[in-house]
């Protein structure tokens, strides 16, 4: 091998050399790898299996590798080609899959509290005074005569607060290496939350924890002296805003299971043609100037007529809170965390006469008699 030089010539002849070294002993490791891959293929020369190496072990201790180290001071390049079969278990450990968007549960449109007037209180109750009995004593009154006294009666109504809640418990290592689950899970909590939420709005029985809701305060129909020959649903809901008008609390929308607005797109006249639907357009959920709104959580054969908007009042306390803890049994010794989802709201129906439900079997036979 020639000395290193002073002269250009004779430096470039010695890195010459030197890379015509490194690049003899590449060829001589990968003639090694060659002959141990195919030993593994058919077992060592005496019988005995031979032990397979990690791709690191096999770079570490390629010859190329080490006079790449000695050659430090001079520009030069080492690589390895490796040739390795890669099993079910390397490769469940190597391969990342790719990650799609999560398939959630299909979630129902939560409609209801939409409808209400929303009020933000800081108290666990919330009281308002209700006119039971309105002053009515005005009268003409002749010049020089003493003019009438009138009186009104008021009734202090006291709505509590309540609770919704539900929790999960979870994995504090997901939680933190899955920004993503950690979301999902978020918000499917919240949407349980919510969904609960719609159902006591419309249908709280009112008694133990639950808000009085909006359907049970609700008015029976009574078509009183109305009489039609042969009514359908829309007769029905006509004489349902009809009575909501004469209570003197004019309906702003009109509540129904999808089921039941079907039925009613569904109505045709005497020639067959769609009265109310045309099958090439989108129909507008509407009726006599309301939008109707659909909800599932009305049950199919009923109808919700109402004045939602002067009618009944909702209370927030809290919104939707999403608080993670490990303050649950022994959830901090084995890494657990419980998530909890929550939120504090009341209703007040305070007009009830505001509401006009009923069953439209009931109501047509009614509208008949």
């Amino acid at each position: 091998m020639p000395e290193l030089g002073n002269t250009p010539a004779q430096i470039a002849e010695y890195i010459k050399s030197r890379l015509d070294k490194s690049d003899t002993r590449t060829k001589q490791a990968l003639a090694r790898l060659d002959e141990l891959e195919q030993k593994s293929d058919r077992g060592s020369y005496d019988g005995t299996p031979i032990e397979a190496k990690s791709i690191g072990a096999q770079f570490v201790e390629a010859d190329g590798l080490k006079d790449f180290a000695d050659f430090t001071s001079r520009p030069s390049r080492f690589s390895m080609d490796i040739k390795s079969t890669v099993t079910s278990t390397v490769a469940d450990s190597l391969i990342v899959p790719t990650r799609d968007t999560a398939l959630l549960l299909p979630h129902r449109e939560l409609r209801i509290r939409d409808l209400l007037p929303t009020i933000n209180v800081t108290t666990g109750s919330v009281e308002y005074p209700r006119l039971t009995a309105g002053p009515s004593a005005a009268a003409t009154v002749a010049e020089g005569a003493e003019k009438p006294e009138a009186a009104m009666t008021l009734d202090l109504v006291t709505v509590p607060i309540r609770t919704i809640a539900h929790w999960i418990p979870a994995s504090r290592q997901v939680l933190d290496d899955a920004p993503q689950l950690r979301g999902l899970i978020d918000t499917e909590l919240t949407y349980g939350l919510k969904f609960v939420e719609d159902n006591q709005l419309l249908n709280g029985a009112g008694s133990g924890t639950d808000l009085s809701g909006i359907y049970t305060n609700a008015t029976a129909f009574a078509a009183g002296a109305a009489v039609v020959t042969t009514p359908n649903k829309i007769d029905v809901l006509l004489h349902a805003i009809l009575q909501n008008a004469l209570a003197l609390l004019p309906a702003d929308a009109i509540v129904l299971h999808p089921a039941d607005w079907v039925s009613i797109l569904a109505l045709k006249d005497g020639e067959g043609r769609y009265l109310i639907a045309n099958p090439q357009e989108r129909a507008n959920p509407s009726l006599f100037g309301l939008p109707v709104v659909q909800s599932l959580a009305m049950t199919v054969g009923t109808f919700l007529v109402g004045a939602f908007q002067a009618s009944a009042t909702l209370y927030d306390r809290w919104g939707v809170r999403v608080e993670v803890s490990t303050e649950h049994a022994d959830f901090f010794t084995r890494n657990l965390v419980a998530i909890l989802c929550e939120e504090r709201l009341g209703l007040a129906v305070k007009r009830s006469t505001g509401f006009t439900k009923g069953t439209f079997a009931a109501a047509i036979v009614d509208l008949t008699s």
